[in-house]
This record gives structure tokens, sequence and C-alpha cells, in this order.
């Protein structure tokens, strides 16, 4: 079953059980999918929904670490619920060990050598650790080894 296909069958579910916060999530999750797609006048597919969702994480820990600096727990604790609910439907992240092997596979296929190659590595293994890793840690683990 596709990642899209989950999502409508899950909503379904949380209307029928009258779970309405996870609901509005679900129904965020569908929309931003749904925009994306006619913006750029395309069917996603499962690793751009990824990049969807992955997106939506981020500007929610974003938006965490703002409320908890002023001192809105009850907003962060909104958010919180949200990341945990979009988490949910990402596959499980690599360990520290299967990411490493990852990168340093993904740099002997690309004959990477010094820095300058980081973007070939990088563009490599977005695509295979979509949902799986933050690619801003992947993207320093990348450089050091590069460096």
């Amino acid at each position: 079953m596709t990642l899209k296909a989950l999502l409508t069958e899950d909503m379904k579910t949380a209307m029928r059980n009258g779970d309405k916060p996870r609901l509005g999530v679900i129904r965020l999750v569908n929309a931003a999918i749904k925009q994306r797609e006619v913006d750029e006048r395309i069917e996603l597919d499962e690793t751009q929904v990824l990049g969807v969702l992955e997106k939506m994480l981020k500007q929610r820990r974003d938006s965490v670490t703002q409320y908890e600096n002023a001192e809105r727990e009850d907003l962060a604790e909104v958010e919180r619920f949200e990341i945990g609910v979009i988490e949910s439907y990402l596959p499980p992240p690599l360990d520290e060990q299967d990411l490493m092997a990852m990168i340093d596979v993904a740099i002997t296929e690309t004959d990477a050598s010094s820095v300058r190659d980081m973007g070939k590595v990088m563009a490599v293994l977005k695509e295979r650790a979509a949902g799986r890793a933050d690619m801003s840690v992947v993207s320093r683990q990348v450089k050091q080894r590069l460096a």
C-alpha cells in the first residue's frame, strides 16, 4: 500500500472513530501533498511524499522551539502531537552504523574524493535515506568523510 493510500485509509478510520485531532493532522498532510501535486502538475511518488512529510516535520520542530522560547507550552504540545502523527508515517530511522555504511557506499559509487564532490554524494543519499535520516546530520557526516 502506498503512503498516500495509507493516509487516505487512516483518514477514513479517524473519521469513523471520531478522532478529531488525528484527523486534522492527516488532513493537513493530505492537503500539503495535494498542494504540491497541483503546483507542480505531477503525481508525487513515494520519495516525494516522504519529502513533504520531512518538510512538515521540520516546520513543526521549529515551531516547538519557538513556542518553548515564548513559554507557550500549550501550543508546543499541539505541535508535538502533530510531530508524533507525521512521524508514524515515516520509515524507521537509520541507526548510526547503517548511516555510515550508506555514506561509504555513496562515496565509493560516486568516486568522491573531496568536498567539491559533496553534491553528487548528497544526491545519492537524499534518495536512499529519504525519511530515514536527518539530512543536515547526513550532510555533516559526508563533509567530515570528504575533508
